[in-house]
């Protein structure tokens, strides 16, 4: 049986788990004895070791045959050097990992004014995170190019789920902007980016990159709007863009300064993949259903 790697023991992996233990057998990089009892109970083989920490990282050499990356850039600096330092192990053994799939975010497009996005179109961030993603997105591109790997590289947006919703936004009254400065966002329910994560270790082309999003095309307010109406909650208030600034953290406001609706024609027909919630709508709904089971 093929071998996998999952670097970065969040929840889509974890979703993405149940899958992956019938085709591979699975190992992941851990850092807390508490996550490595958690992934031994799923199935997994944990292997304690810290990104930030390359000495830890030389159980990885000639680990695994497949690479699945879920693990974020670090919070500052240039370029990923997690990527840089895991890498520099895996690259020791007999082969890299011939099958990497990266889970990467949309927000490498920066701001598109509304338009319709392709994978196609050049990226341009505008956040720090988002050029951190690019940075590590291009040496993925490189490591694999040397080596002979097949790279997927999946940029998501939004992830929600049961308990990835926000909802104390919403409690605390937030502010959304006015219809007429609003923005386009999107979005993916967790389970959804965990199946194509598994699908894209698989499927598609040997350098491709796929956006990976629902069909819906909402403004900023309408999704806050649609949460509050399902989760029984009020509706946010409208504001400018100005009088947002004095009310919302720097990392809200950079989700306003950037507009655009991501097209996933590409991934429905690459790697032949549907999302279960199609209209992020439905996707609430079913979390609100399941809300009363959490905990």
């Amino acid at each position: 049986m093929d071998r996998l790697l999952i670097i970065g023991g969040g929840d889509v992996a974890w979703r993405a788990l149940p899958w992956l233990r019938q085709r591979f057998r699975v190992f992941v990089l851990v850092r807390q004895t508490a996550d490595a009892a958690r992934w031994r109970i799923g199935g997994a083989i944990p292997l304690r070791g810290d990104l930030d920490q390359p000495k830890t990282l030389q159980r990885l050499r000639g680990l695994a045959n497949a690479l699945l990356w879920t693990a974020p850039p670090e919070d500052s600096g240039p370029g990923d050097r997690r990527i840089r330092r895991a890498f520099a192990q895996l690259a020791q053994g007999l082969a890299l990992p011939q099958r990497i799939v990266y889970i990467s975010t949309s927000g490498v497009y920066g701001d598109c004014a509304g338009a319709v996005v392709t994978e196609t179109r050049p990226p341009a961030p505008l956040s720090p995170r988002g050029e951190r993603r690019l940075g590590s997105e291009t040496r993925l591109r490189r490591i694999a190019g040397r080596g002979g790997c097949a790279l997927r590289i999946l940029r998501a947006p939004g992830i929600y789920a049961t308990d990835r919703l926000p909802l104390e936004r919403l409690q605390r009254r937030d502010p959304v902007l006015l219809p007429a400065e609003d923005v386009f966002t999107n979005h993916i329910h967790a389970d959804d980016l965990a199946r194509a994560a598994c699908l894209a270790l698989f499927r598609g082309g040997a350098l491709r990159t796929y956006n990976v999003c629902d069909n819906t095309h909402l403004p900023m307010g309408d999704f806050y709007d649609a949460l509050a109406d399902i989760f029984d909650l009020p509706r946010p208030p409208r504001a400018s863009r100005a009088e947002c600034a004095q009310h919302l953290s720097p990392m809200s406001l950079s989700f306003m300064r950037e507009s655009r609706r991501l097209d996933n024609t590409r991934i429905r027909r690459e790697l032949r993949w549907e999302p279960c919630y199609a209209d992020v709508r439905d996707g609430l709904r079913a979390a609100r259903r399941d809300l009363p089971r959490q905990g």
